[in-house]
């Protein structure tokens, strides 16, 4: 199993190239960056009662543009293989995440990857871009990229949503590493539309290990339909990872503000099932219909109080570094060939956060050993 590890872009660029060093030094696969406008966590309750971060970070909405960034970090990415996940076809144009994929491919040592989304409400609604359509807008902008790398052009499209008139990419990716395309979501639409036009399948939701099995075999269904070779599709995750010395500890973290506050990305079937309506209504979906801005102080600690006991360790592998590394072994027998490790743990204290830092090399280093000798689980 390789291994990945995700920087939310917040902040010092100096946190991201921390990381990057990390996952240079641990032998990781990926580094991949979010790509926000607006941070999920809420402005209006932003100070060191909700995260010590609130220290150094005098707003959580210091959102950084990901193809800058992962521009910089080429030059000491090395072997490690540079992601952005996800970002959405609302926004920027897919000719221009053409050109940005085949820029960035001219400094890296392999192929970038840009992984695309539906949106989130919180980087659409606030800047006037419409929401609606999604999937059918993704549908689109991956038809158009992969003109864009597999052909020569010029290009001819007409959609729905653009069109292309003899539209010209002549920029090419050294050595033809091309970039890769990665579909973000978990529905059956997004699933299909990673084994149509997909290089790799990285959902954002943890899930339990026979779901991912499940959905896997949608994407490769999706990919053996339209021709194309099931196996070469990546199969990858977002895996948000609470870890402590032990057990208990890990569970006592997911009590701190801000890692109980991630039970606000839950939608509300999820809350339903631990028996407690969801604060924000029972039409509220999760993280993407979230506007975070938009919260009160009031208003998360009201939701706060009543976030169900549990509901967190739904949302992340919660545990000691070992009990970390049984679970994402679990998601491997399931088909996970790269998760890719979300820190959560590390906003819980300066402390949590240096712990967190030592377990994902060790996480790395023990996922890599059992890809280096073979290890076969049931």
């Amino acid at each position: 199993m390789r291994v990945g590890l995700a920087w939310d872009a917040v902040g010092p660029v100096e946190g991201g190239r921390g990381l990057l060093d990390l996952a240079r030094a641990a032998g990781m696969d990926t580094f991949l960056v979010f790509d926000h406008l607006i941070n999920v966590f809420p402005r209006q309750a932003w100070d060191t009662g909700f995260s010590y971060l609130a220290s150094v970070l005098p707003t959580p909405d210091l959102s950084l543009e990901f193809a800058t960034v992962l521009g910089n970090f080429a030059a000491s990415a090395g072997p490690v293989r540079l992601a952005v996940g996800v970002t959405d076809p609302h926004r920027r144009h897919p000719a221009v995440l053409a050109q940005t994929a085949l820029t960035l491919a001219q400094f890296t040592e392999r192929p970038p990857v840009i992984g695309i989304g539906g949106g989130a409400r919180m980087n659409l609604q606030p800047y006037g871009i419409s929401p609606g359509r999604t999937v059918d807008r993704v549908d689109e902008a991956l038809r158009i990229l992969r003109l864009f790398f597999d052909g020569t052009g010029p290009h001819d499209f007409k959609g729905e949503f653009h069109t292309l008139d003899q539209a010209v990419m002549d920029l090419r990716a050294p050595g033809g590493a091309v970039p890769e395309l990665w579909v973000g979501g978990g529905g059956p639409r997004m699933t299909a539309l990673a084994g149509r036009y997909g290089d790799g399948w990285i959902p954002s939701d943890l899930m339990p290990p026979a779901e991912y099995a499940r959905r896997l075999a949608t994407v490769r269904e999706a990919a053996d339909a339209a021709g194309r070779d099931p196996e070469r599709i990546v199969a990858a995750g977002g895996v948000p990872v609470i870890v402590a010395e032990t057990d208990a500890a890990a569970r006592a973290l997911t009590r701190s503000t801000a890692i109980r506050y991630l039970a606000l990305h839950a939608g509300a079937a999820q809350w339903s099932a631990h028996g407690v309506a969801h604060p924000f209504g029972e039409g509220y979906r999760g993280l993407s219909h979230l506007l975070p801005h938009r919260l009160t102080r009031e208003q998360v600690e009201r939701a706060l109080a009543v976030v169900p006991d549990g509901l967190v360790a739904d949302l992340a592998i919660v545990g000691s570094r070992q009990t970390v590394l049984d679970r994402i072994r679990e998601l491997g027998d399931a088909g996970m060939q790269l998760p890719v490790l979300i820190p959560v743990s590390a906003l819980a204290s300066p402390e949590a956060a240096g712990y967190t830092v030592e377990a994902l090399a060790w996480l790395a280093g023990e996922l890599g050993r059992d890809r280096a000798t073979g290890r076969v689980t049931a």
